[in-house]
């Protein structure tokens, strides 16, 4: 007999579940900039003088396409795998909160805002009349990491969390890790864009500060873009998320100064006053009701039976009540009279049909043994009404319309 034999799954297996788990916004950046970089490796470009964000020529010539072409175009095979590598978890994870529409709005909000910080330091810098350094003007920057350092800071203030790890070595204050990252990079690299990582830190700040509200659009903008024609063959993917069908718990980071509280690493007033202008999280104010199941829910009212004894529990006092519906020897007479007669199809929403058309008022009591159950009053009485006096039926009556 052939033993049972555990295997692990194979690497192109792996591989292919890590893919599929990513949204399909973040994978689709990754495809775009990767086939990029390999034409751009097939072909032997490898200038990018013509692609990269130039101040320069930005100001000469009014160059605005390099606010995004420098952004999807990198120099090197470490540079584009660094950056994609980077930008799968943070970017997967902003994706499942805001949408995938959303997050397209966002990285083109983020990249326009980049290049235009960048252009006003580097132009105060190089025509500024008491020092003019003019090497930022000059300065040939490509690469997606500008809106990889928005995003770390989107996403920290977003997690919540009070510490960040820098590559596994050593824990940060969560508020200090993009500046951190920052320094790190600027040390460990060479050839490396100061002024571009420093503005996509702004950025991200400016963000989540509340700075760019006027700049996004409200819910149902996105939701009427996911709903034209011309989408319809990326909504149906698997991987694409619906700007209403995030995750529920999480939310879009703003900024008041009404709900900032201090940082566990403050240690006096000034610090305190200096946190109160960092980026805090915030209480989502989320409807509970479910959209996939409009209208309100009713629960059995937690008021007791006043006819009933003191010590008796909600839950006894149901159970009484159906035992007392369902037994023929405790109804009352007029309540047996109706049994042997043909009911009357009950109607959902049904006037409260009069006296003088046959129907016998409903007891006091009965009234209220439905109440207690957790019915309104208004409704009962038609519900009587409709059923006779009959109280199995009324309750009949009663839970369809619930249903």
């Amino acid at each position: 007999m052939r033993p049972n034999i555990v295997t692990e799954a194979g690497v192109q297996t792996r591989v292919g579940q890590w893919w599929n788990a990513i949204p399909f916004l973040t994978s689709s950046v990754v495809v775009v900039c990767g086939v990029i970089y390999l034409i751009c490796l097939l072909t032997g470009y490898d200038t990018f003088y013509q692609v990269c964000f130039l101040p320069s020529a930005v100001i000469s010539w009014f160059q605005v396409y390099r606010f995004y072409t420098a952004v999807i175009f990198h120099g090197s095979l470490l540079h584009v795998l660094f950056n994609m590598m980077a930008l799968v978890p943070m970017g997967s994870e902003l994706e499942r909160i805001m949408g995938s529409v959303r997050l397209l709005y966002l990285t083109f909000l983020l990249a326009t805002t980049n290049a235009i910080l960048h252009l006003l330091i580097a132009s105060l810098a190089g025509y500024n009349p008491f020092y003019q350094y003019d090497h930022l003007l000059n300065e040939c920057a490509i690469g997606f990491s500008g809106i990889l350092f928005s995003m770390i800071v989107i996403e920290t203030s977003l997690s919540g969390v009070n510490s960040r790890s820098v590559f596994g070595l050593f824990n940060v204050p969560a508020k200090l890790y993009p500046w951190i990252l920052l320094i790190v990079f600027q040390l460990l690299m060479t050839n490396v864009s100061l002024l571009g990582h420093l503005c996509g830190i702004l950025s991200g700040f400016s963000y989540s500060y509340g700075l760019f509200n006027f700049l996004m659009p409200s819910s149902s903008f996105f939701s009427n873009i996911e709903s034209a024609s011309w989408m319809s063959s990326c909504v149906r993917r698997p991987k694409f998320i619906m700007c209403t069908g995030g995750n529920p718990s999480s939310y879009i980071p703003t900024y008041s100064a009404q709900n900032t509280t201090s940082s566990g690493f403050s240690t006096g007033n000034a610090w305190r006053s200096l946190s109160s202008w960092l980026p805090q999280r915030e209480a989502s104010n989320q409807s509970s009701e479910d959209s996939r199941f409009p209208g309100r829910g009713r629960t059995l009212s937690t008021d007791r039976d006043p006819t009933a004894p003191a010590g008796e529990t909600d839950r006894n006092l149901h159970a009484r009540l159906l035992e007392d519906s369902s037994a023929p020897d405790r109804l009352s007479d007029a309540t047996l009279n109706t049994m042997q007669e043909p009911r009357q199809v009950p109607i959902a929403n049904a006037a409260v049909l009069p006296q003088s058309q046959g129907h016998v008022a409903a007891s006091k009591e009965q009234i209220q043994k439905l109440v207690a159950m957790g019915f309104e009053r208004t409704q009962v009485e038609v519900a009587l009404a409709a059923a006779d006096d009959d109280l199995t039926v009324a309750v009949e009556i009663l839970m369809s319309q619930q249903a």
